[in-house]
């Protein structure tokens, strides 16, 4: 993909602002500027240099003239008596050679004075010219960090593609896109190992639990020491299943694999979640606020992922929770976004630790979290799915206790009747 599709990319977004953008780069830092300043700098230089060289000589060739006049031979007592005639004359033409020399020192001043002027002018345009050249001259460099900073690990696919000469810029983009393609090599084989490995081990697994069923149906009867390790082995087997499936989702969101695309209502994803864990939160005593209402927020994307994604949000909230909690559900569509919010009420959390939920295999603490653990990896799926439908997670430690999870995703207007627009 090119390098321009980034950057509309970007311009969507929403440039940062000013106060952001000088805070990132830093007025005195920038490259931009540290190239103005040797710009304006060897100007200055220079300039100055040259208005020394003419300062100098014409100042030179001023005393070398007052030099002659006064090294002028006096006349003899001879010729004197034969230009006494003309002393007037001579007094008027000394009078005239003083005025001629002290002209030519004012204009000599005068001339230094307006070229340092000019020379202060001519370095200010030196120093918005150098700004102009430095910013074109690095135009293709920020081109190549506004294309990188779109590139995730969702879109390794994706190029800088940096055109023109076969200079020390091209040859920078080029290295950054084979290494690019290495890290999407990497990536590739990785997600590919997972959920070929979840699903291979599927076989022995049902292997081992249909052996479980034939040891304990036998005619004569098992011992009972057999039957409650039979019974353990199957729920341990169930947890790994479980644990495969968890995988297989985790790999079908990071490859961006949406079956059955379709435009739902959260509020319908949502109760049927709720009903799932009707038993969970009818033993512990939960109190549940759902409301998300009826045709709130309608979202585009695969009906099984986006079901599993309600899941383990609202599985997270009644599973983390202490008995007689409560549990808080909404959802609204603002700006073009859909946002679904659970909350939950709970001991006070660790805001470091709740940002490294979304991360495989990241728990609390088990005197948080209950006696059931979990696998670890229900925020993680939630991330991933999320980010494989343009969206985003959101996890955040409430003061009071507790934590609130948010998911932000592309809404889709709806009619009055409930047909999307």
């Amino acid at each position: 993909m090119r390098m321009a599709q980034n950057q509309e990319a970007t311009r969507r977004a929403g440039a940062p602002g000013r106060t952001t953008w000088l805070r990132k780069r830093g007025t005195g830092r920038s490259l931009r500027w540290r190239l103005t300043a040797l710009y304006g700098v060897l100007f200055f230089l220079s300039g100055a240099v040259l208005l020394a060289i003419s300062g100098g000589y014409a100042i030179n060739r001023s005393s070398s003239m007052a030099a002659a006049r006064a090294a002028a031979p006096a006349p003899s007592s001879e010729a004197a008596k034969l230009a006494q005639a003309n002393a007037t004359i001579r007094q008027l033409q000394h009078e005239l050679a003083a005025q001629a020399g002290s002209s030519q020192s004012s204009f000599s001043r005068n001339l230094l004075l307006a070229s340092v002027i000019a020379l202060g002018f001519m370095t200010l345009g030196s120093l918005l010219m150098g700004w102009v050249l430095a910013g074109r001259a690095l135009r293709p460099v920020r081109q190549m960090t506004a294309a990188a900073r779109q590139i995730s690990a969702h879109n390794l696919n994706e190029r800088l593609a940096v055109a023109g000469p076969d200079d020390e810029l091209k040859q920078l983009g080029d290295t950054i896109d084979g290494l690019l393609e290495r890290l999407e090599a990497a990536f590739t084989a990785q997600r590919r190992f997972v959920a070929n490995a979840s699903h291979e081990l599927r076989t022995p697994l049902a292997t081992i639990r249909a052996s479980l069923d034939v040891a304990v149906a036998k005619p004569e009867g098992a011992p009972p020491q057999t039957v409650a390790l039979a019974a353990r082995v199957r729920a341990e087997l169930d947890r790994i299943d479980g644990l495969l499936e968890a995988f297989l989702v985790l790999a079908r969101a990071q490859h961006r694999n949406l079956p059955g695309r379709a435009v739902l209502p959260l509020d319908y994803i949502v109760g049927a979640a709720l009903a799932d864990q009707r038993a969970t939160i009818k033993i512990r005593n939960l109190t549940v606020q759902d409301s998300t209402g009826p045709g709130g927020a309608w979202v585009r994307g695969s009906q099984a992922l986006l079901s599993r994604l309600v899941e383990n949000l609202i599985g997270n909230a009644v599973g983390h929770n202490e008995d007689g909690g409560w549990v808080r559900i909404t959802a609204q569509t603002e700006a073009g976004r859909a946002r679904l919010v659970v909350e939950n009420g709970g001991q006070v959390l660790d805001q470091r630790q709740v940002d490294e939920l979304s991360q495989p295999f990241r728990r609390l603490d088990a005197d948080r979290i209950g006696t059931d653990q979990g696998s670890g990896l229900g925020l993680s799926i939630v991330a991933a799915i999320a980010e494989a439908h343009d969206g985003k997670l959101d996890l955040q430690a409430r003061p009071g206790g507790g934590l609130r999870a948010s998911v932000d995703l592309p809404a889709v207007a709806v009619a009055r009747a409930g047909v999307p627009a």
